[in-house]
């Protein structure tokens, strides 16, 4: 799979992230992975999480390809839809509405190089989608106002503005406060490697 598009950073998170999904989720269910991107981590979960069933989406259509190759032989992972998370109604035509509900909604790495309007997406989109009680976990870098930020999340943030004025590094209690008003509460918040941040919110 080496000529697979390859995210050197999925690779190194994918075990922290791994570690708190262990402690948070129960022994079996459904998850729904938004911006799936190369497919490393729904490969990665899926294999060390036999008793979930995982459905990775991806709102870039040529990445489908790249995540059913990578998952290919995990019994547990459906194929890959595309998803935009602003849609009204997931996963994004021309596939029809999840005809389920999830345990797990899961989303690493998307709120930063995506519009803010995309966050309030997710979490109106999550809060659909999940069973009562279900989980949404999103990883990423966010910016906290009763936390110093590290320079490197400074310097990451500007470099995402200069790329695109509509990207950069969210602030917690934004993300908390769009949380809360599509019914999501903040439930857990774990500091990760690098800078990063692992919250849990519960419907």
């Amino acid at each position: 799979m080496s000529d697979l598009p390859h995210s050197p950073a999925a690779e190194r998170n994918k075990e922290p992230i791994l570690a708190v999904l262990r402690r948070v989720l129960p022994p079996h269910g459904s998850a729904l992975e938004i911006a799936s991107g190369t497919g490393q981590h729904a490969a990665a979960f899926a294999a060390a999480l036999p008793d979930w069933s995982w459905q990775p989406t991806e709102t870039e259509p040529a990445m489908l390809a790249a995540i059913a190759a990578r998952t290919a032989g995990l019994g547990n992972v459906r194929a890959p839809a595309l998803l935009d998370v602003m849609a009204p109604d997931w996963p994004a035509p021309p596939g029809a509405p999840f005809a389920e509900r999830f345990d797990l909604v899961f989303c690493a790495n998307m709120l930063h190089i995506a519009p803010w309007e995309a966050c309030g997406g997710l979490m109106r989109g999550a809060a659909r989608q999940l069973v009562p009680g279900g989980l949404l976990v999103t990883y990423g870098p966010y910016l906290e106002g009763d936390v110093p930020t590290a320079a490197s999340n400074v310097a990451f943030d500007q470099s995402l503005r200069e790329r695109d004025p509509a990207w950069g590094i969210r602030r917690r209690e934004n993300v908390e406060a769009e949380a809360g008003r599509a019914g999501l509460a903040l439930r857990e918040r774990h500091a990760m490697p690098a800078n990063n941040l692992l919250l849990v919110f519960s419907a």
